[in-house]
């Protein structure tokens, strides 16, 4: 293992990704992310009218977590789904909490892209 797939890719600042995107960023392949869904209760992509995926920056940060648990903690599917269920209301140690503002910004910006995609 290289020390560069030790640290966490880096996530575009966007709002939504497609399960192409997501696919890349998380360097696993779309079934997996599929599967996952099913296995991990808090992976919950939005659809667009057309069925696709559409999955918030959260969605790719808590795969990049589930990822790393499997894989490199080499936890098993249960063990990673007790883990996260155990630390849900922790927020992630290198992110400070969000103010009031940081989160109506987010809301404002969610909305705005939502839409465009109906426009």
């Amino acid at each position: 293992m290289t020390a560069s797939s030790e640290h966490p890719p880096e996530i575009p600042d966007k709002l939504f990704f497609r399960i192409g995107e997501v696919s890349r960023i998380a360097r696993l392949p779309s079934s997996v992310l599929r599967f996952w869904e099913n296995e991990f209760p808090r992976i919950r992509p939005k659809r667009t009218d057309a069925g696709q995926r559409l999955y918030r920056k959260s969605d790719v940060e808590l795969i990049l977590s589930i990822k790393h648990l499997l894989y490199h903690r080499k936890f098993t599917i249960k063990g990673a789904r007790q883990y996260l269920k155990a630390t849900a209301g922790e927020p992630p140690s290198d992110n400070a909490p969000r103010s009031k503002t940081d989160v109506i910004k987010e809301v404002i910006d969610e909305l705005k892209t939502i839409r465009s995609l109906l426009e």
